[in-house]
């Protein structure tokens, strides 16, 4: 599949954060509902008077409702006229436009081959989590879920190590028609914070719905005792979904970052990645 920007048109990188607690999620839907792409959008079509005309964004991973981003990446195609005459300005201009639970902290030109989805080759999140026995600060609540068994971090640290590496990750995702749930879990790790407030980074290089927040949900278990630190291991083997592991509420979960390669490796990430996944060994069909 070709990824060509089209002949007038130049292709432009956003950096971004939002908090995602007033957001039916990035994607736009039907129904009117407020999302983060249709926030941009049309604040973009605003300040460079745009009209009817609607520039698209491509983000490098789509986040449920309720869940923020502090390194969020997208792309827009502008013409190239549109873009030399609003670059200048365009970022104070946005900034007066949208509203204050989104920002856009960088707008440049991107390399050649750059696509915010494909080029990746990882994605960080966090989730924040809390067992003080009084709750969650009040000015953390809509960050940091509130657990009310304490919690054994050494546990969940040990339960994380058998899932890194490539796995099919079936067993902890919404399975969706057509779509690989193969994913190389890169770190998976869990550590507390002098506030008490307990921090699981997890890096893959890509990631399928409800992964991370099941992830999650199976290493609370683990940490208040209910399961063994081998159980985790056990459900993502078995390769099916396990109606005890829930998917934790997504509100303490962050997209932290997003990785690239470097320029010239921008093209072949973007080429490789779109290549269906199959774990080594396994069956064509």
């Amino acid at each position: 599949m070709s990824d060509e920007v089209e002949p007038g048109f130049v292709r432009v990188r956003l950096d971004l954060s939002y908090d995602g607690s007033a957001f039916s999620g990035w994607a736009k839907q039907a129904g009117g509902r407020r999302t983060v792409q249709g926030e941009i959008e049309d604040a973009l079509r605003t300040v460079t008077r745009s009209r009817e005309v609607t520039y698209e964004l491509t983000v490098a991973g789509r986040t449920d409702a309720g869940v923020h981003a502090r390194g969020q990446v997208a792309h827009v195609d502008l013409p190239e006229g549109l873009w030399a005459e609003h670059r200048e300005k365009l970022l104070k201009r946005l900034a007066g436009r949208l509203p204050k639970d989104v920002r856009v902290w960088s707008l440049r030109e991107a390399p050649s081959g750059f696509n915010a989805r494909f080029s990746a080759v990882w994605r960080r999140y966090a989730y924040r989590v809390t067992d003080n026995p009084g709750g969650v600060d009040p000015l953390l609540r809509s960050h940091v879920l509130w657990h009310d068994w304490p919690l054994d971090v050494g546990a969940m640290n040990e339960a994380a190590r058998p899932l890194l590496g490539e796995h099919d990750f079936a067993a902890y995702c919404k399975k969706r028609d057509g779509a690989t749930t193969i994913r190389t879990l890169q770190e998976l790790s869990l550590a507390r914070g002098a506030d008490g407030v307990i921090t699981a980074t997890v890096r893959a290089d890509a990631f399928c719905h409800n992964m991370v927040r099941s992830l999650i949900g199976a290493l609370l278990f683990v940490g208040d005792g209910h399961r063994g630190p081998d159980w985790p291991g056990k459900v993502l083997a078995a390769g099916v979904r396990d109606s005890a592991v829930h998917v934790v509420r997504p509100h303490g979960l962050t997209l932290e970052e997003v990785g690239y390669p470097a320029d010239e490796l921008l093209a072949a990430r973007n080429k490789e990645a779109r290549n269906r996944r199959s774990l080594p060994g396994a069956g064509c069909c």
